[in-house]
């Protein structure tokens, strides 16, 4: 039995997530693939763009099938807390051959040989790291700056290699593998069509969930386009309502939410950080901007820096929204990582699976969050609640959203994450 596991946002589910599944089943003649996916908030620091169920139903429909849910202390992670939390969990499931991701490059050789440098950890490489920080540049250009510094035989090309997202990801996964001695073998194939951050709408067949997500929040008539590069049953399900757009969450759909919890906690300048993340200098920034909040992607435009990035503000920002501590990250890290494995669903076929990860698995597996809330204790229970919280907090966001909108006036109901079914599929 072959058993792969793939981490993913599915923010949302396309074509080239298609490609990936399909290649695990025809290259690696996986018997399984399972899916560790972010829940309700992405590792971009966005809300994602519809709820977990909804992503969950698309990635069973589409070749996945179990899928579990990362919890968001990993998803709203750095890149190297996001995978470990997702190393972590797909390790701890005792069943999982292969962690399959897609990246720019396609050669794990050379993926392996950067995540080796850091693994390894030499005084060399960490000398190379505090200089490069010192000079002001942020901590992903410093590490790649001190890795390209420590690899043999740089091409010209291997400055762009670290800079790539999905690169630096998978990156992080082997080099999580490697720190926990796991059994787990890395895969990577080569990522198709437009880049990940792309926004552009012209390939042929495959853009990114970017461009998506950015042609939705503009509101343009791009339904119809739209359909070219998702699957139909991922078409049907983001387009099965006349007026879809009132279904979308955006960054600024969280403003006022934000804005209030900012006001609330800025008691000094020192106020935010104790939140996950933070610190004495981006708590600085906030509060010397408060006065000027006016929405959640612009107020992180105006706090960035030359040393603080964007995205790293947008995360800051959603770990003040959903109550995510510094202390709280550490405990988690400390007890090494992921505390349990929440399933969102499986399919018939998944299900042979399923039982025989209960069977090996070094950590719960949760069906029924009621029920565990009674069972977990400690660092596990934290973390439960906290994925608890924000997806009620995207719910009554999503709920307030729907009801403002007229047509939605009647059906604006609220999704109760504790009464929620799991997704099962034929």
């Amino acid at each position: 039995m072959k058993v792969a596991a793939v981490i993913s946002e599915y923010n949302p589910f396309h074509n080239g997530h298609l490609y990936q599944l399909q290649t695990i089943r025809s290259q690696l003649h996986a018997d399984y693939i399972i899916i560790i996916m972010s829940g309700n908030f992405v590792q971009r620091g966005t809300p994602a763009l519809i709820n977990k169920y909804e992503r969950c139903r698309m990635a069973l429909e589409n070749g996945a099938d179990l899928v579990f849910e990362l919890p968001v202390y990993f998803a709203l992670g750095s890149a190297e807390y996001f995978a470990q939390g997702a190393v972590s969990l797909a390790d701890k499931l005792g069943v999982v051959d292969f962690l399959h991701f897609g990246s720019e490059s396609g050669d794990i050789t050379i993926l392996e040989s950067c995540a080796r440098i850091i693994a390894d950890e030499s005084d060399t490489y960490k000398a190379s790291l505090s200089r490069h920080l010192k000079s002001g540049v942020s901590f992903p250009s410093a590490r790649s700056l001190s890795i390209r510094e420590q690899a043999d035989n740089c091409s010209d090309d291997f400055e762009k290699l670290l800079a790539s997202p999905n690169n630096t990801l998978g990156i992080e996964y082997i080099k999580a593998i490697l720190q926990r001695k796991s059994t787990v073998k890395p895969m990577t194939v080569e990522r198709k069509g437009e880049g990940y951050n792309s926004s552009s709408l012209a390939s042929d067949s495959f853009i990114s969930a970017n461009a998506i997500r950015t042609a939705l929040e503009s509101a343009s008539t791009v339904t119809d386009h739209l359909r070219n590069y998702l699957p139909e049953s991922v078409y049907r399900l983001l387009f099965r309502e006349q007026n879809e757009e009132g279904r979308f969450l955006f960054s600024n759909d969280f403003s006022e939410i934000l804005a209030y919890k900012l006001q609330e906690a800025a008691t000094d300048k020192a106020a935010f950080a104790e939140y996950y993340d933070v610190g004495n200098q981006l708590s600085n920034t906030f509060y010397n901007h408060l006065a000027d909040f006016t929405t959640m992607t612009d107020f992180a435009l105006l706090c960035k820096s030359k040393n603080l990035t964007y995205t790293r503000i947008c995360r800051s920002l959603m770990h003040i929204l959903l109550n995510m501590t510094q202390e709280n990250a550490e405990l988690l890290k400390a007890k090494d990582y992921s505390q349990y494995a929440r399933l969102l669903g499986f399919t018939e076929h998944g299900k042979e699976l399923l039982k025989s990860i209960k069977a090996n698995a070094s950590i719960p597996i949760i069906t029924k969050p009621v029920n565990a809330l009674k069972q977990l204790d400690g660092p596990a229970l934290l973390s439960l609640r906290s994925d608890l919280f924000a997806a009620t907090v995207y719910e009554r966001t999503k709920q307030q959203k729907l009801t403002r909108m007229s047509h939605y006036a009647s059906s604006a109901a609220f999704q109760n994450e504790l009464t929620q079914e799991l997704i099962r599929l034929p």
